[in-house]
Parts: C-alpha cells; sequence; structure tokens
C-alpha cells in the first residue's frame, strides 16, 4: 500500500523545485546586469566617430554612456546592437524645463531622429544637478516630465528611459546604510522624481565611487574593502541595525541608496550605477591613483556584476554599472587624476589590462587577449638606456635575442632593444599591473611589433593564449544556467526543508 507520508514528500518536494526554477527562468527572462562605460570626449586624439564604434565592437562593449549628443558617433552606431544613453547637457536644462516645444523639439532631433537604428535606451537629464548646479533644481522635474510628454508623443517611452545622475553625496550619514538619507533640503524634490520614475518603472542613476570615500576616510575605511579585495570577518563591515556584513564600500553604497529611498515609502525603484571607477593616475596628494589600483578595482567591480552577487540588503538586485571611463581625458583641468579615470588612452591603447578572465567576452582588454609593452615614444635615448640597463640587469628579463648578431639586434637602436626587453619583462611578470611602465619610459599596446625574423615574447605565447581564452570561455558558463545569491538561498532553504520532512516522513 502506498505510503501517504512518502507520496506528500515528494509533492512537496516536486512543488519546491518548480518554484526555485520559475524564479530562475523568469530572471533569465529579464535583461542581464551589465557593464557599460562612460565616454568623455575632453581629449585631444580622440578616435573618429566610425573608429570609436570599431573599437566598441572589438572590445565587445555593448553598453555606452555619452554626455551629450554626438551626431557622428550615434549615426556610427546605427545597426551595430550597441545600446546608448544620451544626455542633456546642464546647460540646456533651462531651456527643456521652460518649454514642453523645446523638449518635443529636443526629443525629435536627438532620439526620435536615430531610433532605431540606434539603439536609444536612455536620456539621462542634467548630471548631478543637486550638487553642481543647485540654482537649476527647480527645472529639473519639469525637464523630466516635459521630456517624458515628448516621448510619449513619439510612442518611444516604453523603450527610451529617462532618469537623472546623482551625486552619492545628496545621501547623509550612509553609513551604517540602515541609517542612510536623502539631504532633507532635496527631499520635495526627490520624492517627485522617485515617484515618476517609479511610474514610468525607470532607474534611479546614481554615481558611486568608493575612491572618494576611502580618500575622504582614510584610516577608517579600509583599503582592502574600497577595491573589492577578500577580507576576514574581523574587517567586514557590520550594519549594528541590521547586522547585515558588507564586504566591499561599493555595495554599502548601493544599499545606503535602498534605505535613503526606502526611508521615503519607495521600494520599487531600481539603482542604476550611471558612473563608477578608480583613477590610475594622481598627483602628489593622490598616493591611492595608481595603476594596481585602478586595475584591481575595476576588474573586482566587473566581476561583481557579472556574476549577479547583488548586496547584502537586495541579493536578487544586481545594479548595471558604467565605467567611468573608456578614455584618459587629457584636457580635463586639475587634479591629476581628473584625466586619468580610464581604461584606454584616447588613441585606443590600454592604460592598464584587466583582470576579468572568466567573466564572459566584455572588454577585449583581458589577460588573455595578444598584448605587448614597447617603448614609449619621444623619450631621449639616456632615459630609454637607464630602463633598459635595468630590465637585462636587476630586472631579469632574456635579453638575447637583442645581442649582436641574433634576431633582434637589427635595427640597432637603443629604442627598438628597450622595446624587446620591456616585453620580455612584461611577458615574465604575466601581464601584471605596473609591469610595463620603468618611470613612464613604456606603454602597452595591441599592435604586434614583431618584425622581419624578430619575434617579440609575447608573440611566441599565443597559441598558450589561445587554450587559455578556449577554458576561460568554457569555464565562464555559456549559456548555461547562471543561479543568482538569492536563488542559491532559495536551494538551500529548500534543501533545509526538505531534510526536515525526509526525517518526519520516514523516522516518525
Amino acid at each position: 500500500m502506498e505510503n501517504p507520508k512518502f507520496t506528500f514528500f515528494f509533492v512537496f518536494l516536486s512543488t519546491l523545485l518548480f518554484v526555485l526554477f520559475a524564479e530562475v527562468k523568469a530572471q533569465q527572462g529579464k535583461d542581464e546586469p551589465y557593464v557599460g562605460v562612460n565616454i568623455g570626449t575632453d581629449a585631444s586624439d580622440l578616435l573618429p566617430a566610425a573608429d570609436l564604434v570599431a573599437f566598441l565592437q572589438s572590445q565587445k562593449i555593448s553598453h555606452v554612456r555619452l554626455y551629450d549628443v554626438d551626431a557622428e558617433i550615434l549615426k556610427a552606431l546605427a545597426n551595430t546592437k550597441i545600446r546608448v544613453i544620451v544626455s542633456v547637457p546642464n546647460n540646456q536644462l533651462l531651456a527643456i524645463g521652460s518649454s514642453n516645444a523645446t523638449a518635443a523639439t529636443w526629443i525629435g532631433r536627438n532620439v526620435a531622429a536615430y531610433y532605431p537604428e540606434t539603439l536609444i535606451t536612455g536620456v539621462a537629464v542634467g548630471d548631478e544637478i543637486f550638487t553642481t548646479v543647485p540654482s537649476s533644481t527647480p527645472l529639473l522635474m519639469p525637464a523630466i516630465e516635459s521630456l517624458y510628454s515628448a516621448l510619449v508623443a513619439s510612442n518611444l517611452h516604453t523603450q527610451i528611459k529617462i532618469s537623472t545622475p546623482n551625486s552619492a553625496s545628496i545621501i547623509l550619514d550612509p553609513f551604517p546604510p540602515s541609517q542612510a538619507y536623502f539631504n532633507q533640503s532635496l527631499s520635495p524634490v526627490i520624492t517627485q522624481l522617485l515617484q515618476f520614475l517609479s511610474r514610468t518603472q525607470s532607474p534611479l542613476m546614481m554615481n558611486l565611487y568608493p575612491y572618494y570615500v576611502f580618500m575622504q576616510n582614510k584610516g577608517v575605511v579600509p583599503l582592502e574593502n574600497s577595491l573589492f579585495k577578500p577580507v576576514t570577518p574581523s574587517k567586514e563591515m557590520v550594519d549594528p541595525n541590521t547586522l547585515l556584513h558588507y564586504t566591499n564600500v561599493f555595495d554599502a553604497m548601493l544599499d545606503s541608496v535602498y534605505f535613503s529611498m526606502k526611508n521615503l515609502n519607495v521600494t520599487d525603484v531600481v539603482v542604476l550605477v550611471s558612473e563608477s571607477g578608480w583613477p590610475s593616475r594622481g598627483d602628489s596628494k593622490e598616493p591611492y591613483a595608481t595603476i594596481d589600483n585602478a586595475d584591481m578595482y575595476n576588474s573586482n567591480l566587473i566581476k561583481h556584476v557579472i556574476d549577479r552577487s547583488g548586496t547584502p540588503l537586495h541579493p536578487e538586485i544586481t545594479s548595471s554599472v558604467y565605467i567611468y571611463e573608456l578614455f584618459n581625458e587629457d584636457l580635463r583641468s586639475p587634479p591629476e587624476s581628473e584625466a586619468n579615470w580610464g581604461l584606454f588612452y584616447a588613441n585606443s591603447t590600454p592604460v592598464y589590462l584587466l583582470h576579468v578572465s572568466g567573466s564572459g567576452t566584455f572588454l577585449a582588454n583581458d589577460t588573455t587577449n595578444q598584448t605587448y609593452c614597447i617603448a614609449t615614444d619621444g623619450l631621449d635615448v639616456k632615459t630609454l638606456q637607464t630602463a633598459l640597463d635595468w630590465t637585462c640587469g636587476p630586472g631579469r628579463a632574456n635579453c638575447s635575442e637583442i645581442q649582436p648578431g641574433q634576431s633582434c639586434y637589427q635595427p640597432n637602436s637603443v629604442k627598438n632593444h628597450a622595446s624587446y626587453a620591456f616585453d620580455s619583462y612584461y611577458q615574465k611578470e604575466g601581464k601584471s599591473p605596473g609591469s610595463c611602465d620603468f618611470q613612464g619610459a613604456a606603454m602597452i599596446t595591441t599592435t604586434d611589433p614583431s618584425h622581419g625574423n624578430c619575434i617579440f615574447p609575447g608573440s611566441k605565447m599565443i597559441s598558450n593564449k589561445t587554450s587559455q581564452v578556449v577554458n576561460s570561455t568554457q569555464a565562464s558558463g555559456g549559456n548555461g544556467v547562471r543561479l543568482t545569491a538569492f536563488q542559491f538561498k532559495i536551494l538551500h532553504l529548500i534543501w533545509g526543508l526538505t531534510s526536515c520532512l525526509f526525517h518526519y516522513s520516514f523516522l516518525s
């Protein structure tokens, strides 16, 4: 005779599994969190629009944010499947916020004229208006509402979302996150903004920079937590009100935004991180703006998003992030760090190589990619010779191929020999951050410097790297099922309940 407890057990288990995988399927049906890049144009040698778009495609970058509306870039993006957020500059807010007709003209000229060939997905209205142009605050919501009405009139309001990027400084008392709240002097406008975002199912754009949190709180906020480095339990930040544990500053900043919204009774608006990054170079007052730290932060940030890690408060929600920024902007005003937030120089040469192996195909300037270290153009012979002597001496690079009679001796120049030696050292060090610098004498390139019978060390490693790429792609999960932290918790709960029910059904 059939055991009723046995039957009940399997019905219960089947139901739980159905709930789990229905949730997984629902999550997979939603847009995956992504990493995009901001593109600033304050650079002296920026790529032409067509070359820029080709570069974005080669780097597998699928989401970009522009700080204005660049007609040439938008035209070049047509039919590429690259999604773009365009922006209303702060100096246009007055005109748009004062006139519905001006807002309608702006949408027609800068959005509708390019869509759908160019996949415009959002309009960022201004940039950090509350903190950088507080006098324009009363115009913000009229501008947003007018632009939204223009999108509705063009039947684009469901495809294109409107929001405004905000500085993290609009949130006061951000740690512990549970005590965070919006600056009360801004509450009336922020409340209107959040109600609009909730009504239109649009995200709250926030510019979140753990770099600045660390710099303003040195000695209190550990560098490891700011860079997403693994930390011991003793270095985790604990919110005493919720007992939630924070291993990194970024998640704490995100949750401070969610708690601030909750204090205004808004719980259905998702945060989009419109800017985050770390500078690779700074002046004497910015000692933590280094290539190593920038590489560490941005590499770990990318992994954090791609792995759908969520936050302690919302493990089921992973915010998409736009890295600030794609290119260094050498025309920016001091301090020095302002010009050095880019992943690449404006001519598309990498500033450093991200370590994101196994995190999909995003950004091909990964350590699995073919890159080389060569001498910087324009340096005097004495500086190069000093760097060359160190590389072949204390640096223990293999310089045998640049000796007289060997394959890389010709052309017999300090620059040519230095390039070979630099690449030998760089490859020997596993392309680690900082291994292609030599006090500014070297630079990273994706162009193979080999010539004639002279094969550079980086080229000799291609077959090994190809193998690593294949393995990395297989390890990254491909099209398989990827569970979020929230889904793992559900699975863990099912396992616990199943174990209890098993004991009840068979041992009672």
